[in-house]
């Protein structure tokens, strides 16, 4: 029965902060408000998570807070309920203050952790290593319909709801080229920054695989937001 009545106190004390927080009665910093979009630069934190969650089925609030980013976009029309591989909420990401080998199709979620990982943890890499920021980056493509690795019967790809990115490469401002598949496993300042880059990686996306995951994946780091959360 004390066990009962302590957890009921519990639940009745979290329940009216949560309420107070929501009501504005009891006023805390915008990035610790689960309720206040996000601003992408801020530094992320236990919330960043659930706040890209409530981003999946809102386009408005997906368009405020991309306005806190310098990501260059366009939405695109919902696909018809009988696509095989249906897109909602679904950008095209053009580039913005890092130029993109091409533009690629995004959903919401991708297209924030996309941008936090460029501010957060792509440029400081740079910066840390080479001293100066990355001005492009080079991909191999994010929508696709397909299956994982193509076969012909399993669940879909996160690819097939342009819910991941294959990033291959980058441009520095000097006009230095590093590869993935070159450079990975090079012992020199190229090598340590795809380490950074993957480990910043890992701290915006739900799931990145390299080269160290299989050969499949020796030329990119596949990113994506799908449920599972996988470094490798």
């Amino acid at each position: 029965m004390r066990g009962s009545t302590l957890f009921l106190i519990c639940f009745l004390a979290c329940a009216s902060v949560a309420i107070s927080v929501w009501r504005g009665w009891l006023p805390i910093p915008d990035r610790w408000n689960p309720w206040v979009p996000l601003d992408l630069r801020d530094q992320p934190n236990l919330l960043t998570s659930f706040k890209l969650w409530r981003l999946q089925r809102n386009p408005t609030l997906c368009d405020h807070v991309l306005q806190t980013s310098s990501l260059r976009y366009s939405r695109q029309t919902d696909s018809g309920a009988d696509a095989k591989c249906p897109l909602t909420n679904t950008l095209r990401i053009q580039g913005g203050d890092v130029a993109l080998s091409s533009s690629f199709l995004s959903s919401c979620p991708l297209a924030v952790a996309y941008a936090l990982f460029d501010i957060h943890e792509l440029q400081p890499a740079a910066q840390a290593v080479f001293g100066q920021n990355v001005t492009q980056v080079d991909h191999l493509g994010s929508f696709a319909c397909r299956n994982v690795y193509n076969r012909s019967v399993g669940r879909l790809s996160q690819h097939a709801s342009a819910n991941a990115l294959d990033i291959a490469g980058f441009r520095l401002a000097d006009g230095k080229r590093i590869s993935v598949l070159r450079d990975w496993n090079d012992g020199s300042d190229k090598g340590k920054f795809l380490a950074l880059v993957r480990d910043g990686a890992c701290r915006q996306f739900n799931t990145v695989l390299g080269p160290d995951y299989n050969a499949a994946h020796r030329n990119h780091f596949h990113v994506d937001m799908g449920r599972w959360r996988v470094c490798r």
